[in-house]
């Protein structure tokens, strides 16, 4: 479901403009879970840091600069409550059985399809 505050965010601190697309939210959501499913104990920090970028100033000295966490942590608690990822014991989430199966039959569903073509 799409937050009420979606067409109004930036995804960075570093990004002067919010996402042009419509669906950029659900691209995200896919991303982070691509990201767990990779990597079982991720976080919104290591999560944050993913998605950061490089905060340009203009004549001044670029910086970089982490993404914005109110994203990510609701993307994750979406996830979660669709049952496709799950907290682990020490921090951060792993996927679930059923979010493993899922992203599985939709990874073969693409290949197969781009395999067609």
């Amino acid at each position: 479901e799409l937050p009420i505050w979606a067409d109004l965010v930036k995804t960075s601190v570093a990004n002067e403009l919010a996402p042009y697309g419509e669906d950029w939210y659900y691209i995200r959501a896919a991303s982070i879970a691509r990201k767990v499913y990779l990597r079982p104990g991720l976080g919104v920090g290591s999560l944050r840091k993913w998605y950061g970028g490089n905060n340009r100033n203009g004549v001044r000295s670029e910086h970089f600069r982490k993404a914005n966490a109110g994203i990510i942590r609701s993307a994750l608690l979406q996830l979660e409550n669709m049952k496709v990822t799950e907290k682990c014991e020490n921090g951060g989430r792993k996927m679930s059985r059923v979010g493993q199966q899922d992203l599985d039959r939709i990874a073969a569903s693409v290949f197969y399809d781009a395999e067609e073509e």
